[in-house]
Formats: C-alpha cells, sequence, structure tokens
C-alpha cells in the first residue's frame, strides 16, 4: 500500500487549536530566550562554546539510542585513547563519528533552502555512517535474524516497523521526503510557527523513518540546524538533546503516541491524531526552554564569575581531580575577563594577573595556557578563554554526569 504526504497530515496542528493551546507562546518564549543567551555572550566565547557543546550534544544523542559512552571517555578517544575493550571502542568511534559531522554541518553554514532537502538529509546520514568501520554498519532484522549492512546516504531498500508502527514502503520514500521538506520549509510558515513547524517535523520524520538505521541520531541533528534556520539563536550553545534524554522514555512515548492515527471527529481532520501531535510539540518546545534557559542561567556574568572563582579555590583545597598545582588568586580574574571579551590581548592579561612581578605573571599565564584554560595560535595572538574537563563540572554543574 503506497503513502502519501496527506497520510502525515495533520503537518501542524490548526489555526484554530494553536490559538487556544499554550504553543505560540512558548514559541515566541523561547525565541526570545535564545535571542538574549547569544546577545550576552561574545562570539568568540560562543564559538567555544558550541565546540565544547558538541561532545556534550553527541553524548546525550547517542545516550538516546543506548551508547553510554561518557565525555570524558569521548574526549580520551578524540585525543586517540581509545579503550581496549572492543565494544567500548566501537562505542567511542561512533561518538567521535558524531561530532565530526556537527563540526561540518556548522562548517557549510547551510541556508533554510538547503537545510529543508532531501540532499541534506542524505548528506548527514552518508556523513556519520562514511566515519564508522564497516561492521558498525551491519543491522540485524528483529523478525527474520538476518543481517543486513546500512548504505551511508541510501534510503532503505524494504518496508520497516517501528513498534506498532508501519513505515511506509521503500519505493515512496523519495517523493515523501521531497514533500515532507515542500511542507515544512519555513517560508510556508508565519512567525514562530516556523518554530512549531520543525518540532512538529521531528516526529513526522520519525514517522517516515527514511533509513534502515540512524534515523533519530540523523533526526536531531537535522532538526538542530532547522532550529536555526528558524529563527532560533544561539543553537549549538545549549543543547536540545540533553533535555531529550533526560527525559529518554517520555520522549519516546510521545513520539510514540504521536503516530497514532486521528481519534474521532474532534482529533482533527488528518490521518494523524493531532492531540497526539500538540503534546509531542508541547513537550519539545518545553525541553528546548529549559535548556535554554539553563544555560542561560550558567552563563549570567554575576553567576559564572561566582563558580571561576569557586574553581579556583578549589584547586587551592586540592579538590579537583588530577591537578595538583595551586592557582594564585589573579587567575580568576584572567579566565573570567577572558570569557566575558572572548580574547584577551597579553598586556591586559598580564596586568589582570595582579602580580608585581612581570616574570610572576608570565607564569601563571602560562599555567594556564598549560592546563588548557586559555589558549594562543601562536606566542603572539590573543589568549582565548576555553573549558578543560577538569573545569566543566565547577563552569557548568551537572551538564553530564560524574565520571
Amino acid at each position: 500500500m503506497s503513502t502519501c504526504i496527506l497520510d502525515l497530515a495533520p503537518f501542524l496542528p490548526s489555526d484554530e487549536k494553536l490559538k487556544r493551546s499554550g504553543l505560540p507562546d512558548k514559541a515566541l518564549h523561547l525565541k526570545g530566550r535564545a535571542a538574549g543567551l547569544a546577545g550576552q555572550l561574545n562570539p568568540v566565547t560562543a564559538a567555544t562554546l558550541r565546540r565544547h557543546m558538541e561532545v556534550i550534544n553527541s553524548y546525550y544523542s547517542n545516550l538516546i539510542e543506548g551508547n553510554r559512552t561518557k565525555p570524558h571517555e569521548i574526549r580520551q578517544a578524540q585525543h586517540g585513547d581509545f579503550s581496549a575493550d572492543p565494544v567500548a571502542r566501537d562505542l567511542q568511534q561512533e561518538s567521535l563519528a558524531h561530532i565530526q559531522v556537527q563540526s561540518l554541518l556548522a562548517e557549510r553554514k547551510l541556508d533554510a533552502e538547503k537545510v529543508f532537502s532531501s540532499d541534506t538529509l542524505r548528506w548527514l546520514h552518508r556523513a556519520f555512517y562514511q566515519r564508522l568501520p564497516e561492521h558498525q554498519r551491519e543491522v540485524h532484522d528483529e523478525a527474520t535474524g538476518e543481517a543486513e549492512t546500512v548504505e551511508p546516504g541510501q534510503y532503505r531498500r524494504r518496508t520497516v516497523s517501528v513498534g506498532h508502527h508501519i513505515a511506509p514502503a521503500a519505493e515512496d520514500l523519495p517523493t515523501l521526503v521531497d514533500s515532507f521538506f515542500d511542507i515544512y520549509k519555513p517560508d510556508r510558515h508565519p512567525g514562530t510557527d516556523k518554530i512549531i513547524a520543525v518540532m512538529a517535523a521531528h516526529h513526522r520524520l520519525l514517522w517516515i523513518h527514511p533509513f534502515l538505521d540512524g534515523n533519530g541520531r540523523v533526526a536531531r541533528l537535522w532538526t538542530d540546524e532547522a532550529l536555526k534556520t528558524a529563527g532560533l539563536e544561539s543553537v549549538g550553545v545549549w543543547c536540545l538533546s540533553r533535555g531529550l534524554a533526560r527525559g529518554s522514555d517520555h520522549y519516546k512515548r510521545l513520539l510514540h503516541q504521536a503516530d497514532h492515527p486521528r481519534q474521532g471527529q474532534l482529533d482533527g481532520r488528518g490521518a494523524l491524531s493531532e492531540k497526539t501531535l500538540m503534546e509531542f510539540c508541547d513537550y519539545m518546545l518545553d525541553q528546548a526552554l529549559d535548556q535554554v534557559s539553563y544555560i542561560s542561567e550558567l552563563l549570567h556574568f554575576q553567576s559564572l564569575r561566582h563558580r571561576v572563582g569557586r574553581y579556583v579555590e578549589a584547586r587551592n583545597d586540592g579538590r579537583v581531580p588530577g591537578q595538583t598545582r595551586p592557582l594564585k588568586a589573579g587567575a580568576a580574574r584572567v579566565l573570567f575577563a577572558a570569557f566575558q571579551e572572548g580574547e584577551l590581548a597579553r598586556s591586559e592579561a598580564l596586568g589582570l594577573t595582579g602580580e608585581h612581578s612581570e616574570r610572576n605573571a608570565r607564569r601563571l599565564l602560562s599555567q594556564l595556557r598549560d592546563e588548557g584554560l586559555l589558549s594562543e595560535t601562536n606566542n603572539r595572538s590573543p589568549l582565548r578563554w576555553e573549558i578543560p574537563e577538569h573545569a566543566e563540572p565547577w563552569y557548568f554543574p551537572e551538564l553530564t554526569p560524574g565520571v
């Protein structure tokens, strides 16, 4: 039985239902909070945060899929230190592939037309799976037990079921995916409806289930990029997948419920349930708001200044694992100024140390560079704020689980 785009309807809740719901207000609030976060950050600092959050996003998105590789294990793999255990090593490689795809996606600087296209969707899948060893592309048919190989960037070639949902026939996928992107592209939706549309599209893309495997990761990568084109600033500084993973069972349950067909005459006019789609969109907006608010509060200047100071105190009390050298009090001033300004001229950094001796001031800056708290591109370049693993729990409490 063939599937057409109308089998995904409603694409959005009706105007009448939206007006009576809290979704437009939440979307507007989310847009304001995201813009406020972008406005409070120096662009250089924001770029540092986005690079750091690539590991966090990889951890949480893969966690939803059952990969429990911790961020410190991912960072070890980034430095070539892989586990001797083959299973753990495979999971580290999976996390690295996710991070590399995020970086490549950021470099592409896609506009809305390209984000909302089957070419980009297939590129995401191909870029991820091409970075995995061949044995990690193998999946097993739950019904027959037979092994199949995932083809990077290629739509699945057979019908599959996801729970109780039978996904569209393979031969319908090219037309269906193209129609999907045409329906959800931002210029078809006014104002903050663009944001609600992306949240709805997240479910509908997973309903289509275009690939044999990897649909969840690809959908979350695509959703992050789509939210940028929908007008959400600071995406990448905050991490939607963190919210979804912290309530993973609820996220999956709402995804499943949004698969349900329409339940009676009061449940919209499409083939699928309008009520459960609204519940799913509401949940997604809540998670995004929670994550933007969490990061915004952590990055508030006075709050971060306090936590940088606490980190320096902890260093001097011996409470930072793996760091035995104390830090002089002036380190806190240098680190916070580097965060606030994005980068510091060396002369400015030397003055902020509070050291009367230039030699001692240079020693302190050298220590901060050696320990990854500051970075430089050469020995005359400005100094930039960084987030080494030993400082993350102090700068960003509860961002990730403990080691």
